[in-house]
């Protein structure tokens, strides 16, 4: 079932540098982002200082697309949802870059593979983004863990991410029907970061059973909740399910953040979250071991928790 009518996020402004732990704002924007993620397992997060990328990123986006798609194709990886990846249908490209926290990582994997004489403008803008984003990414995160009180663990559990930047391009609708861009999931990692450009598609499945639209404004990141979160937390948090149903006779382009754990890093609950009342949900795991697991599932079932079978105790 579907509804008619955009749902309008809880809005959190991150655009404010100087935001510290133990001050009024930084208080108050925690009971927001547990308010937000109890009600919606997502909310939208504006940062105006990304506005000053934006039209350079999404420029970027267009120039790495309209490459011949030979060139593209050369961007290859061997793992798991990592390199070029072209849908069946044609409808939907991607492009992911592994470890792009690290500056190199998109010059020496992407930008070289795509321009052997290479792109600076193009790396600069990809890098600036990147760098933009996990920043924002870690002060939500700090804010998760110190609303279930075990902000402890939040230099050990930043320390041991692998930030995947993936680049998509969702073509319009050939006929002018609305289309299935990708099918519904929840994301598997920690903590997941999308900025699109103008044209609409995301949609969340609510707690009534409707898919609803999402319309970010231009300077806000949607944020998600991921499987793996959900699973350190102890069930603290939900991750929600959603998809894209293109219906505008544009192209979309979104810029995906997501923030997973180093390989060899196992996610397990601390002792904290662990009690008589709330027993262990998951066995600890190896994020990247699951996701060969979950790359080899993932095609036969939409709802259901592949890491439940994965781990689930």
């Amino acid at each position: 079932m579907s509804s008619g009518t955009p749902i309008k996020l809880p809005v959190i402004d991150f655009s404010n540098q100087n935001l510290k732990p133990g001050s009024p704002e930084w208080d108050s924007m925690k009971h927001r982002v547990r308010e937000a993620l109890e009600e919606f397992a997502c909310f939208e997060a504006s940062l105006d200082q990304v506005l000053e990328l934006r039209d350079a990123l999404f420029g970027a986006m267009e120039e790495a697309f309209d490459l011949p798609l030979e060139t593209r194709k050369l961007y290859v990886s061997d793992k798991p949802f990592r390199g070029y990846y072209g849908h069946p249908s044609k409808l939907l490209e991607s492009m992911t870059i592994d470890e792009a926290q690290i500056a190199e990582n998109i010059e020496q994997r992407l930008t070289t593979t795509m321009w052997p004489h290479g792109n600076i403008s193009f790396s600069k803008t990809l890098v600036s983004f990147t760098q933009q984003s996990t920043r924002l990414e870690k002060t939500i995160r700090r804010l998760i863990l110190e609303i279930f009180g075990v902000e402890k663990y939040a230099d050990e559990l930043i320390d041991n991410t692998n930030y995947m930047l993936k680049l998509s391009k969702y073509k319009a609708p050939q006929n002018g029907e609305p289309t299935s861009g990708i099918v519904a999931h929840t994301d598997q990692n920690m903590v997941t970061l999308l900025y699109q450009n103008e044209v609409d598609g995301l949609q969340i499945h609510n707690k009534d059973g409707e898919w609803m639209d999402v319309k970010p404004s231009p300077n806000s990141f949607i944020v998600v909740v991921g499987e793996s979160l959900r699973a350190w937390l102890n069930g603290g948090l939900s991750s929600n399910y959603h998809h894209v149903l293109m219906k505008e006779n544009k192209t979309r382009y979104v810029v995906g953040l997501f923030a997973g754990t180093r390989a060899g890093y196992h996610v397990k609950a601390p002792e904290e979250l662990v009690n008589d009342k709330n027993p262990i949900m998951f066995k600890p795991f190896d994020y990247e071991e699951y996701l060969r697991f979950y790359s080899a599932q993932v095609s036969l079932s939409h709802f259901g928790s592949h890491l439940q079978a994965y781990c689930g105790v």
